[in-house]
């Protein structure tokens, strides 16, 4: 574990670290937000699981969410969205390859042997944190667009792990959209039986969470399209999910959408945690 930088902020310390990843097989960089309360104790942790073409930076830098988890006494986790580098693959397309990891664990040449980013999320990342001031007791996990994607499908096929989930426009139902069959296909190859588990919407039929969720969508989303939100806000409302579903007017994709909705984000997941 490599300190790389360290700010800062809100009485706390915004931190950035890089390590070795069996998962992915080379080094990955993460960001750690530390509240003042982690200099007397573990406290909880929010994960924040970034979108298409980001970096761990790009929340950590634009999202404003660390005043609020300051107040709150929460850490944050800022995750990067694949492994990175000459010898990575990649594509020419923006939302393939690096940047675009997906949250899963891919199986296809020539992805299977780097883009394991399922298993480097929901297992490698929260044991190397281990060593750090948090209670990963209290967990709770919220994403931004193919984030958002990955904050559902954890929270509900790790079943007590998250305590809250929460989302800012994600990409609700790959399995049907352009922002998923392609990934999916190229990732996991063309059974589409394999696909289900990543798809929040069909997770969601089967059952649903146990802890409460929170959906904001802003209206004047350029990618309503490939997002498909009214098929996540359908499964909830038939499967009685504890939760809430805002459409947000006049709001687009961006940070800007982001960081105006982030309090209400960390004081829901403050709620739960603390609880």
């Amino acid at each position: 574990m490599e300190l790389k930088s360290e700010s800062r902020a809100f009485g706390g310390t915004q931190r950035v670290y890089t390590h070795d990843s069996t998962a992915c097989g080379g080094p990955m960089t993460f960001g750690l937000y530390l509240p003042p309360a982690a200099e007397d104790g573990p406290v909880p942790v929010l994960w924040y699981l970034s979108g298409l073409t980001c970096t761990h930076e790009n929340a950590m830098t634009k999202a404003g969410a660390q005043g609020w988890a300051a107040e709150a006494g929460i850490a944050l986790v800022f995750p990067d969205t694949s492994p990175r580098g000459a010898d990575v693959a990649d594509d020419d397309a923006f939302d393939l390859g690096q940047g675009a990891g997906f949250y899963v664990n891919a199986t296809e040449s020539p992805w299977a042997s780097r883009f394991r980013m399922w298993d480097y999320v929901a297992d490698e990342l929260p044991a190397a944190l281990s060593q750090f001031p948090l209670d990963l007791d209290r967990q709770a996990i919220t994403g931004h667009s193919m984030g958002g994607h990955g904050a559902l499908t954890l929270a509900m096929r790790h079943p007590g792990r998250f305590a809250s989930v929460s989302a800012f426009a994600p990409i609700a139902h790959p399995t049907q959209s352009d922002w998923g069959r392609k990934q999916f296909n190229a990732y996991l190859g063309d059974d589409e039986a394999t696909w289900a588990a990543h798809d929040s919407t069909l997770l969601m039929r089967q059952g649903g969470l146990g802890v409460p969720v929170l959906i904001d969508q802003g209206t004047d989303d350029q990618f309503l399209d490939k997002l498909m939100p009214e098929a996540l806000a359908e499964a909830m409302a038939a499967t009685r999910q504890d939760g809430v579903f805002r459409m947000q007017k006049g709001y687009d994709h961006s940070y800007f959408f982001v960081s105006s909705f982030i309090e209400d984000h960390v004081t829901f997941h403050a709620e739960a945690l603390f609880s």
